[in-house]
Formats: C-alpha cells, structure tokens, sequence
C-alpha cells in the first residue's frame, strides 16, 4: 500500500501545472492534476498555481470553483499551497493598469506593480525568512528562488490578537523594494516564486511543505 501523500495540482488554465506536477512527484507526492471538485478536496494537499494576470486567474478560479474548494480546505485545516499569481490572488484584492480585482481575501493586503528599475523581475534570488520557518527549514539563508513577476504585496498589515493564534511567518526579497516572497500562515502557504522552476532548493521546500501532512 502506497504511503506516497496524495497532491491536487489544480488546473484552473492558468499555471504552469504540468511542471508543478514534475517537481512533487520528483520529491515523492503521488500528483494528480485535474479541477474536480470533490477529488482537489479530497487530497491530501492542494497546490494552486498561477500564472497571468490577476483577473483572469480569479475568473479562472471561479469558474472552476476553486474559491470554495480553498475556504473549504482551510477552514478544515487542510492544506493548500498557492504559488506566484496563485499566492497573490489569497490577498484582498489585486491593481493591474488601474483596474481592482477583488481577490480571495485570506490575507489582507493589496498586489501591485513592483517598482524597480527592471521589471518584471526574472531571474533568481535570495529571500528573508523568518526565524522558525517550516518552509525554508534545511536551507542557507543565501538559498535562491526563480522569480517571474511585475507584481507583489509590498506591506503586511495583519495583526494577531487572539493569543491562542500563532502569527503567520512572513518571507520578504528585494527587487528595487522589499515584497512578500512567502507567507506561512497555518494550513495555508504561498510563495512567489517558482519552487517548481527552483532545483534542489525548491525540491527541499516542496519536501517542507509535504512533511506538514
């Protein structure tokens, strides 16, 4: 009997998913991409990619449900991964040319352009992670993530109150201005960059985020 932890890759048509499923199954997760409602709620963990623009990956997701599928998850304490668009569209809402999105609220916060002296940013990069990381645990802290992005949360404004809650940790980078890289926030985490397109970095972080279920 297969011991292997059971990963939805959801295909909403907007992520890189056939890679997504390469980089799990090379780090052991029997992988199935499909946008069935029942089967992504029934994994073990589910992965939402993202590539696009952040409307258009809203009404992807919409369109194949995936908004309940991810509150549903969660609020059963069961985890999901967002990855580049498929973490921003978790803020509250999204600016591209002017237009607002309304996002799925997770975290509060807003996406918007990233203001460098190259855009978009490509390429690989160091992260900030914060002390205690399950995600970045195993990794030095000068570890490099493959970015692809014009767009990022630049602020953080969620504030814990309850003392039984535990924060989330937040991961910052720097392209031109510091931005969000990860946040690690009970069954939900995300990254913006591509730990699919990040070798043995990304394979160890993939192995993290496998080991919390």
């Amino acid at each position: 009997m297969s011991t292997a932890k059971k990963v939805v890759v959801f295909d909403y048509g907007f992520g890189n998913v056939r890679s997504a499923e390469r980089a799990l199954a090379h780090v052991g997760a029997d992988v199935e991409i499909t946008r069935d409602y029942d089967r992504a709620m029934n994994a073990d963990g589910l992965l939402v990619p993202g590539v696009g623009a952040f409307s258009a990956c809203m009404a992807g997701l919409k369109e194949a449900r995936g908004h309940w599928i991810v509150e549903r998850r969660l609020s059963g304490g069961r985890p999901v991964m967002g990855i580049c668009v498929g973490m921003q569209i978790l803020f509250e809402r999204g600016i591209e040319h002017g237009v607002e999105t309304e996002g799925l609220d997770e975290w509060p916060g807003t996406v918007g352009p990233l203001k460098a002296p190259v855009v978009p940013h490509m390429g690989w990069n160091t992260v900030e992670a914060p002390e205690g990381s399950e995600l970045f645990a195993g990794l030095d802290a000068d570890a490099r993530f493959y970015f692809v992005h014009s767009y990022a949360v630049h602020d953080w404004s969620l504030e814990i109150t309850n003392p039984a809650m535990r924060a989330p940790k937040v991961t910052w980078s720097t392209h031109g201005e510091r931005f969000v890289a990860a946040v690690e926030n009970g069954a939900l985490w995300a990254t913006q960059f591509h730990p699919e397109k990040s070798g043995d970095t990304g394979a160890q972080l993939l192995t993290n985020w496998l080991n919390t279920f």
